[in-house]
């Protein structure tokens, strides 16, 4: 199963339509930089904000550009089970590896409910899943018996984390399939993860650096935490830069600032203030990124 660093792409808007040029050039940057697998359409990439139609096209894209080099592994999450379901299918139909669902949001279903919306799409499709638990976005939290229980599903491969509790990611681990991979959903914690037995981390950070990405899950996988944590510090303020605002807000800024996409977003989503803008271009200059 996928180990490593995955970027949890942006996705490139211009003139509000997407801009497949700058997500074809995304991804091979990416790719050239050794990145491990791909995510596109989760919270990083707007999916809040696409069109069932411009979701699957998106998945299509970049699977076409990626041409088997990486994984891809589709965000395909919804608060409707139904449209899960369809996402889901969509995805496997446009040939990705794998899909990575969210859970609920605002209808705040219980465990049981939670527990049944992925047991429905896992039983609708033969895609590899991965669970995402994000409670500052879902108003839910997956319990660790939630998680365990669906571990123990055909086709539920494992769980991005990011409800900020080592503790949470460890009982998760202890508790759950021995198959059953975690990867870290908040790129902070990527070290302790991995430390505990974590396969590594689906990244926003990756999409400004990649290979430093990577050359920090090499590490962590390689047993070499001291190698780890060195390549942490060298990027912590990046790292930290990118929670400045709501993501993706930084980091396409950030994206922009190195003419890799353009600065565009959907409303709710607005450009960043001028004070993250000014931490932004002064730290991409201290890592010779402008």
């Amino acid at each position: 199963m996928w180990t490593g660093a995955l970027t949890a792409l942006v996705t490139p808007f211009r003139a509000g339509e997407i801009d497949h040029r700058a997500l074809a050039d995304l991804v091979e940057r990416q790719i050239a930089a050794g990145i491990n697998g791909l995510v596109p359409c989760g919270s990083t990439g707007e999916a809040a904000t696409l069109t069932h139609d411009e979701h699957l096209e998106i998945v299509r894209a970049v699977v076409k550009t990626t041409r088997g080099r990486v994984p891809v592994i589709a965000g395909t999450g919804s608060n409707s089970t139904a449209e899960a379901i369809r996402l889901t299918r969509g995805a496997e139909d446009a040939g990705a590896d794998g899909a990575l669902l969210i859970s609920p949001y605002y209808n705040r279903p219980t465990q049981e409910g939670i527990f049944r919306h992925y047991a429905a799409v896992a039983e609708a499709s033969k895609l590899p899943l991965i669970l995402y638990n994000i409670p500052g976005r879902t108003s839910s939290h997956m319990t660790v018996e939630t998680v365990a229980r669906l571990s123990r599903l055909k086709h539920v491969v494992g769980i991005k984390e990011a409800s900020g509790s080592l503790v949470h990611a460890l009982e998760i681990i202890a508790a759950s399939d021995p198959d059953f991979g975690v990867w870290a959903g908040d790129d902070i914690l990527t070290v302790p993860i991995m430390a505990v037995g974590g396969r590594g981390v689906i990244s926003v950070t990756a999409n400004v650096v990649p290979q430093e990405m990577v050359e920090l899950t090499d590490a962590c996988l390689a047993g070499d935490y001291a190698r780890g944590r060195a390549v942490m510090h060298r990027l912590l303020p990046l790292v930290r830069a990118t929670t400045l605002e709501v993501n993706p807000i930084p980091v396409k800024t950030a994206l922009a600032m190195m003419k890799v996409c353009a600065e565009e977003f959907r409303l709710p989503l607005t450009c960043a203030t001028e004070a993250t803008r000014t931490q932004l271009q002064q730290l991409l200059r201290e890592y010779e990124l402008v």
